[in-house]
């Protein structure tokens, strides 16, 4: 029945095109008819295969799969980044875009068949009910853990804010396992971290959701509150290993530094489809300097802030080359079955320049060494390096791309540490602070 509907479907269209040259179409339109039968006959032998695979398979196969597998490798074969999203993963990147879900407040990761508790998050259901950093979850509403993905954890834990989930942990020096009973609340995934580091303010944006700019201007306030104004040196916003998100609040977390000018025009298909999005006045860090932190794992959004900074000479931007994702994905509903995820533009910062394939290029290159158990593995990072990638405008042999690795002891991090010192006066150099009159604007 599917396929009976699928090529009467595409008979119609062939019918119409038809009329239409009946009717004296121009050449033109005769062709692109002409070429549109070839496309439905296509189709017509996607049917045709879909059903000798149904049908003649060694093992009945899962109609739903086949069809959803069609068009993600039709989606794949466009860019590394076209996608169709099942219910499922649609729903949960609303989670992860809105940066606020129903669960119980915890960062895990799956260890010996069992999910450890890196660290319960402050003032949640999972710290108020005496979770600690090290449990290992090995049930949860009575149903062993092991077996399970991390995913499939996690969604067991999430859920309807106000029902409960019971945890059956086990904890190194508890002579038993303790059974806990929490009850599910709204939580919301912290997308800025910030401290003081004396007299410089550290800034990092784990990620873009929706609560990026609210929360960056938070910890701006924060820090504004507990330095004085003559002892502030200036910020480091820290966008490593951040792989992007929303569009609008890389935009918002520009316009936040910046007291006018472009931030990012986007540019689709269509030569006059451009659009340009401005930064409003009003630099909420009253002109102090900025130092920005990149590397092999700063994408897409985050690379739309370091080039709107760079391009503006408002920030020095410090690390190494950036990833290099320079294309824009809208998210299109299917109702119930989904969500289409299309690469429908190229972003490109102030200057005009096109990130894709190439990154943002630090004005001072700065490389963090890799620690022994990571020396001779790949960690680097970059569109570039991806299979089917677009090609990038301003992409060359030395394409995009870095070492994505950042040191858990901030003593460690040479990147870190050279922004402090410049911050402070005790290195020097010729890109810091960079020359106003530079930028795009003058």
């Amino acid at each position: 029945m599917i396929r009976k509907l699928s090529l009467l479907f595409a008979g119609a269209l062939m019918g119409a095109s038809a009329m239409v040259m009946v009717q004296g179409a121009p050449a033109s339109s005769a062709f692109a008819a002409a070429k549109d039968s070839d496309v439905y006959k296509q189709l017509s032998l996607l049917g045709d295969i879909f059903e000798r695979v149904r049908s003649q398979y060694v093992t009945p196969p899962d109609d739903k799969k086949l069809i959803e597998s069609a068009i993600n490798g039709m989606l794949t074969s466009l860019d590394p980044h076209s996608s169709y999203l099942d219910p499922e993963a649609a729903q949960d990147m609303r989670v992860q875009t809105k940066g606020e879900f129903g669960g119980l407040g915890i960062e895990v990761t799956m260890e010996n068949d069992a999910v450890k508790v890196i660290a319960p998050i402050d003032d949640t259901p999972a710290s108020k009910a005496g979770v600690l950093a090290g449990d290992l979850i090995t049930k949860i509403n009575g149903e062993e853990v092991r077996g399970l993905t991390l995913n499939d954890a996690v969604d067991k834990m999430r859920g309807q804010v106000g029902t409960d989930v019971e945890l059956t942990i086990t904890r190194p020096g508890a002579e038993k396992p303790i059974t806990l009973k929490i009850t599910r609340a709204v939580i919301k995934v912290k997308a800025v971290r910030s401290r003081i580091e004396n007299d410089v303010g550290y800034l990092r944006v784990i990620s873009f959701t929706e609560q990026t700019t609210d929360d960056l201007k938070k910890a701006i306030q924060d820090i504004q509150s507990k330095v004085p104004e003559d002892k502030l040196k200036g910020y480091i916003l820290d966008l490593r290993l951040n792989p992007g998100g929303l569009l609008d609040q890389a935009v918002a977390v520009s316009d936040v530094f910046l007291d006018r000018g472009e931030v990012v025009s986007t540019r689709g298909r269509d030569p006059e489809d451009i659009t340009r999005f401005d930064a409003h006045k009003g630099d909420l860090t009253n002109g102090k300097p900025i130092i920005v932190l990149i590397n092999g794992g700063s994408a897409s959004a985050s690379e739309i802030v370091a080039g709107a900074l760079q391009d503006h000479r408002r920030a020095t931007i410090l690390g190494t080359q950036s990833f290099g994702k320079g294309s824009v994905q809208t998210i299109i509903p299917l109702g119930e079955n989904g969500s289409l995820r299309l690469t429908t533009a190229l972003y490109y910062t102030p200057s005009g320049k096109s990130i894709q394939g190439k990154g943002i290029t630090p004005d001072i290159k700065v490389e963090q060494p890799l620690p022994p158990e990571l020396q001779g593995k790949d960690v680097v990072r970059g569109e570039s390096e991806l299979k089917g990638h677009i090609k990038g405008a301003a992409e060359d042999e030395e394409g995009s791309g870095s070492a994505a690795y950042v040191p858990a002891d901030p003593a460690k991090d040479l990147q870190l540490n050279e922004a402090l010192k410049l911050l402070r006066g005790e290195v020097a150099n010729a890109a810091f602070p960079p020359d106003p009159k530079k930028g795009v604007l003058n």
